[in-house]
């Protein structure tokens, strides 16, 4: 089987960056994937396995032989070439805002609603969820398909790495001014985030929630194809590199036992459940930094509600919140086109 040519544009950005390093891991070879950026970064070499890739200039690329272009370069570049690319021939897959909420382009997370995905073809754009939605769906999924789920009620904990490679450097940066008794630096967030909790991401809107938490409404509602699930968020962004954690409280529709609702979710594909011996719950550091599944633990039943359930989720926001979850999306198309249209679920789990 030929492999397909495949295009990594933001190549040189944080989640592009892990892009490559999947597809290298995955075994496809330097001369099946192409890394694309901003003439900035153009000519630059970027890691690719073992090898490198120099940086090709979005600008003057030519998308015509390309089969799959996974854009992670921001909403505004999206919106300007992903089309091209598109209309080029190849099949786009976007890790920004710019496509989510068109009606006619499919907002996906392969674990969840892969079925979307059939019939899919050359000059398709499809979209990349937000990185705490599809955590969070990746958990509530098997859950909603045998109770229906009725209203989420979920805080985020994100890390800096979620504002791109200028949140990482700016908690460095502040970390170590703290460290020094210095005054920290503000560039990235509006107050010092080392040591610090910041209750705002991304702009408020008029009804007083910030355009993140909106977009978890948003999203849950279109991947699970459900207007009528009730989502509520507060999005939070605290000092840590890599991996967002979740606090996650719904109600099913239909009763539920508590060990039905472990026993969907060991059986998962993408979840890991952590049970807490020994005080060891998942968290970023110790569990989702680096590593692909979307770990839940802390489940319990929700005191204040007959058909109310908690549980604590974490994930990386880089590798399942973004490139991963892109890559996956390729992958389902590419096994899905040449196994003649044989949707099993197994393939969500193709990395």
């Amino acid at each position: 089987m030929n492999r397909p040519q495949i295009a990594v544009v933001g190549a040189s950005g944080a989640v592009g960056e892990v892009m490559l390093s999947i597809l290298a891991e995955l075994g496809h070879r330097v001369d099946n994937v192409t890394a694309v950026a901003s003439e900035r970064s153009a000519g630059q070499d970027v890691e690719f396995g073992n090898a490198q890739l120099e940086i090709e200039d979005l600008a003057t690329f030519d998308f015509s032989t390309i089969d799959y272009a996974l854009f992670s370069a921001g909403g505004s570049v999206s919106e300007e070439y992903a089309p091209r690319a598109a209309a080029a021939g190849a099949i786009v897959i976007d890790n920004t805002s710019a496509f989510r909420y068109d009606n006619e382009i499919p907002l996906v997370v392969p674990e969840v609603n892969s079925h979307v995905l059939e019939g899919i073809c050359s000059g398709a754009i499809i979209a990349n969820p937000n990185c705490s939605t599809i955590q969070m769906v990746v958990a509530l999924a098997p859950i909603h398909r045998e109770a229906g789920i009725a209203r989420i009620n979920v805080a985020t904990y994100q890390s800096v790495s979620g504002a791109g490679r200028q949140g990482l450097e700016e908690l460095a940066r502040q970390t170590a001014a703290r460290l020094s008794f210095k005054e920290p630096e503000l560039k990235k967030f509006a107050q010092p985030i080392a040591f610090n909790v910041l209750p705002q991401i991304d702009v408020m809107l008029e009804n007083g929630y910030s355009k993140e938490e909106m977009k978890m409404v948003w999203e849950t509602q279109k991947i699970f194809n459900d207007p009528d699930i009730l989502v509520n968020a507060t999005a939070v962004r605290v000092p840590v590199f890599y991996g967002h954690s979740e606090a996650v409280h719904f109600e099913t529709r239909d009763e539920i036992g508590m060990e039905r609702v472990r026993e969907l979710l060991e059986g998962a594909p993408g979840v890991e459940v952590i049970e807490g011996a020994d005080m060891i719950h998942p968290t970023a550091v110790t569990h989702a930094a680096g590593k692909d599944p979307v770990y839940v633990g802390r489940l319990r039943r929700d005191l204040s509600h007959p058909r109310g359930i908690s549980m604590w989720v974490v994930a990386d926001n880089i590798r399942k919140g973004a490139a991963l979850n892109a890559v996956q999306i390729m992958n389902w198309i590419e096994q899905n086109q040449n196994s003649g249209g044989n949707s099993d679920q197994a393939k969500v789990n193709s990395a």
